[in-house]
């Protein structure tokens, strides 16, 4: 009866134990398993970027957010108050340029008027030095009085000095032009001092209201309406949720055989029921002990050989039944199908084409 009990109970075991030897013959010896990985994401730390009151808390904590949402806004009385101004200043400064314009064209009238007023003070002066020189031949011979002469001299002396005055007039009107213009110049650059105050204004106003840089879930929200914050105070945290990631701390032993795109099943310990297929998405540069505030050194005389672990980014899929459920923090099993081929895990390159240390797809 042993014997046969034996024999029954042999059968089974060995049908298993040969079940086992070729599942891990032809599946389980391509396969790299690793419990010690983390859904992970990137928190954005959100902050104010001008100083100021808070007026409105538009979120709590935990709320989903669109990219865009407006997450607070700051009292904007102070800020709207020095937008008008710049607008002000910067109406008065094109008036200015207006009125310079206004004034060049003034000056080409009153250039015409200097130079016919030369041109009239010209000819008067011809009359008179023609008159005077006919005063004198005529005084020679005793057929004008010295008076008369006299006086002809005079008129041609006067009209001499106002063809003199006349172009300096003239001389000094087209000199205003070059004033005009020089004050144009100014004025100018005084409108796109203006103008870049008026964008720095509206920026400033802009800054007041903070939005959602991503779509995400709200956490530790530390903003409270009437708060005080100066620029850069951190007052809450975004997880964008649907872009969460998996990183995979294999044993340097174990990735040999991993290449980028390999497939990757995932058992997440919070959902025991669920399982994702992720895959591969590249490596890290260093061992994870490289990247720590002590980085250890091995060249000492104690040395104690410790097997290392390389971070692998495993990119999850945007759809299915567990996108937008993983946080980052929760702890996973990975288990990598090395039968896939890839990319080798040398490097990845960035959006541009170039060599880049980003993560791709994550």
């Amino acid at each position: 009866m042993n014997k046969k009990l034996g024999l029954i109970l042999a059968v089974p075991l060995l049908a298993g134990a040969g079940y086992m030897g070729w599942h891990w013959w032809s599946v389980g010896r391509f396969v790299e398993s690793t419990d010690n990985a983390y859904v992970e994401a990137e928190i954005i730390t959100l902050s104010t970027r001008v100083a100021g009151h808070i007026d409105q808390v538009a979120v709590v904590e935990n709320q989903r957010v669109k990219e865009g949402d407006v997450i607070l806004r700051l009292d904007d009385r102070d800020f709207r108050a020095r937008l008008n101004q710049a607008r002000a200043q910067r109406d008065a400064a094109s008036a200015a340029i207006s009125n310079i314009d206004s004034k060049l064209i003034l000056e080409d009238a009153l250039i015409a008027q200097a130079s016919a007023e030369l041109a009239s003070a010209d000819a008067e002066k011809q009359r008179a030095g023609a008159d005077a020189n006919r005063y004198t031949a005529l005084a020679t011979r005793d057929f004008a009085s010295k008076q008369q002469l006299s006086t002809s001299q005079a008129d041609a002396a006067k009209a001499g000095a106002s063809v003199k005055r006349a172009r300096a007039a003239l001389e000094a009107e087209r000199g205003q032009i070059a004033v005009l213009r020089t004050q144009r110049v100014q004025a100018e650059a005084n409108l796109a001092e203006s103008e870049a105050a008026l964008v720095l204004a509206e920026s400033e106003l802009d800054k007041t209201v903070l939005r959602a840089p991503k779509a995400g879930v709200i956490g530790r929200n530390n903003a409270r309406p009437g708060q005080y914050v100066n620029a850069g105070t951190q007052l809450m945290a975004l997880v964008p949720v649907s872009e969460a990631y998996v990183t995979a701390n294999f044993k340097e032993t174990q990735i040999d055989q991993l290449r980028i795109g390999q497939p990757v099943t995932i058992t997440v310990d919070a959902y025991d029921d669920l399982k994702v297929t992720g895959r591969i998405a590249s490596l890290s540069p260093a061992s994870g002990a490289q990247f720590s505030l002590l980085p250890p050194e091995n060249a000492t005389g104690n040395f104690t050989k410790v097997v290392q672990r390389v971070p692998v980014w495993i990119a999850l899929p945007k759809t299915g039944p567990m996108a937008g459920k993983l946080r980052p923090g929760l702890s996973v099993e990975v288990a990598v199908d090395t039968r896939a081929g890839g990319k080798d895990l040398i490097g990845i390159d960035g959006p541009d084409g170039t060599s880049g240390g980003q993560m791709a797809e994550r």
